[in-house]
């Protein structure tokens, strides 16, 4: 192989490691694949999430604590690790990012729900956060921070929309 086909790969595979890719192919032949592995921000969001499973529930708990999350400041931390600041309560949350229909959503969607002693049927009283599958991961109650089926029982009962903020 002569000089210039090796320094032309060297500089291809520097640039591709500056750039991230997680995976980088040289062929024998005169070209360069590079195949990217990436976990999107979404999903590392539920993987940091999914960290806190257990956690007690408590109405108005504090932001600046982990040892017990609502449903709201729960959001509000794991999404602040990715750069997401959120607001304080699930109806101001609804309010950012833009709407996305239930058919479209994706890993990191903020999913929002009319449930439990405050809700009218029409008032959000409930966020989490979709993990694909049908399911998203949230905390209420005895549970604590849990991963529900959207589409079954009370979730898919107490649906009211969806917001992008990723």
């Amino acid at each position: 192989m002569n000089m210039h086909k090796i320094i032309k790969k060297v500089i291809i595979a520097g640039v591709a490691a500056t750039i991230g890719f997680g995976t980088f192919a040289i062929e024998g032949t005169n070209t360069a694949q590079a195949a990217t592995v990436t976990t999107s921000v979404g999903q590392k969001v539920i993987d940091y999430g999914k960290k806190y499973m257990g956690t007690p529930y408590k109405f108005g708990a504090s932001t600046s604590t982990t040892r017990n999350f609502d449903c709201s400041s729960f959001m509000k931390h794991i999404f602040k690790k990715y750069g997401v600041d959120l607001p304080r309560t699930s109806v101001e949350q609804s309010k950012v990012g833009h709407a996305v229909s239930k058919s479209n959503l994706k890993k990191g969607d903020l999913v929002f729900f009319s449930s439990g002693s405050r809700a009218t049927g029409h008032n959000i009283t409930h966020v989490a956060v979709y993990m694909g599958g049908g399911k998203i991961l949230h905390t209420y109650g005895a549970p604590g921070v849990t991963i529900s089926d959207l589409n079954s029982g009370n979730w898919k009962r107490t649906y009211i929309k969806a917001r992008r903020v990723l």
